[in-house]
């Protein structure tokens, strides 16, 4: 923990770092056009410099945190004035003492006769000269903002972060437990019948429970471990149903190195059996196709719906969906594509989602087509048996 905080700071030290060597080159650039060259023009901008830093660190530091974060408006204002009115103040007592008498110094070295009309005067003279006070007003804000607009912004994002974070740490507390809950049913079924199949299943589902705890806490994880829970799940289910479910998994494909967001594909899979063979009492048939590549993943789950369908509470019964299509839109803005065809004798679901950049994957046009769910249509029969998944 101390080492991960030590990092940070270092880090963050680094940055300011760097941030304020690229302020001071692109002053030195600045100054250094129609000046007598690059190591006068350094020079005077680090005369200057040390009120860039304090002006930012005490607005930063000390103003912002103090009367911005806890709304005290009418200090903030206050504070901030006196800050911009004694930092000008301090701007131009250096330009008048040291800045432009050495500037002017080093041009006259070139340019014997040249003449500057800013440096002429009493000191009290130059100071009330109101042109150099709104010029010596716009330098000595100039930094100090682009700087704050950089922190407000990264402010912002890493919020905007953490929202987002939290959103999806929400999600999978839902998706957890709502797995286990149907997966607790499966093996409460079995035990009902004294089945010498609930071992097995108790033994997939301490897997399967594995996995949820200590490995899904992870924003990716390997595909190659996912469908291997999505096989256990199969498992599981085929020893629930026997020979009432015709049960067919094909992977296409080589699954290498791809990464996924955990726990995206299971709901497809727990929806084609929760409204489709747990509602039939035979010819109850699932197909799961799983499409890969390393660009792109397809999975299409299709699964036979009853005569009669049940009627079920729509608040409860669909919270897998629901889950799924949120997580999709935090996770992979854009970047997957998800339809659903619901006709009178089947249900067909179809995840595209882009592990890359790749273009032109996911096109407009079928965006707009898989925001339309419900269709009903001829197009899709009952997919041809390729071999039973046992």
């Amino acid at each position: 923990m101390e080492i991960n905080t030590i990092w940070k700071a270092n880090d963050r030290v680094l940055v300011h770092v760097i941030f304020w060597l690229c302020i001071v080159a692109f002053l030195t650039t600045l100054f250094e056009v129609g000046g007598p060259g690059f190591k006068v023009a350094f020079n005077t901008v680090m005369m200057l410099f040390p009120v860039h830093v304090v002006y930012f660190y005490t607005l930063s530091y000390v103003i912002i945190p103090k009367y911005l974060y806890t709304r005290k408006f009418l200090q903030l204002t206050l504070s901030f004035v006196l800050l911009a009115v004694g930092c000008l103040l301090a701007y131009r007592v250096i330009e008048i003492l040291f800045a432009d008498p050495y500037f002017f110094k080093e041009m006259r070295k070139v340019n014997p006769n040249w003449q500057w009309q800013k440096i002429e005067g009493t000191f009290l003279k130059q100071l009330t000269n109101m042109e150099y006070m709104i010029h010596g007003l716009e330098q000595s804000n100039s930094v100090v903002w682009i700087a704050l607009v950089i922190k407000f912004f990264r402010m912002w994002y890493e919020r905007k972060q953490v929202a987002l974070q939290a959103e999806l740490n929400f999600l999978k507390s839902q998706i957890h437990p709502h797995f286990l809950f149907n997966t607790l049913n499966n093996l409460y079924a079995l035990t009902l019948d004294q089945s010498p199949k609930s071992s097995e299943v108790v033994l997939g589902l301490s897997d399967i429970l594995r996995y949820m705890l200590y490995e899904c806490n992870a924003d990716y994880v390997s595909l190659k471990r996912d469908v291997a829970i999505i096989q256990n799940y199969l498992t599981l289910e085929q020893l629930r149903y026997g020979d009432r479910l015709d049960l067919n998994f094909s992977i296409k494909g080589s699954i290498t190195d791809q990464r996924i967001a955990p726990l995206l594909m299971i709901p497809l899979i727990e929806n084609a059996f929760k409204h489709g063979a747990s509602e039939m009492t035979e010819e109850a048939w699932i197909n799961i196709d799983l499409d890969v590549d390393a660009y792109r993943l397809k999975l299409k789950v299709s699964n036979s719906k009853p005569g009669q369908p049940i009627e079920r509470d729509a608040a409860c019964g669909n919270i897998g969906l629901q889950n799924l299509k949120k997580r999709l839109e935090l996770m992979y803005p854009e970047t997957h594509l998800f339809t659903t065809y619901d006709e009178q004798d089947m249900y067909l679901a179809i995840l595209q989602i882009n592990f890359g950049a790749v273009p032109n994957l996911i096109t407009t046009a079928e965006r707009e087509t898989s925001s339309d769910s419900g269709h009903a249509g001829t197009m899709f029969s009952k997919p041809k048996t390729s071999r039973s998944w046992k």
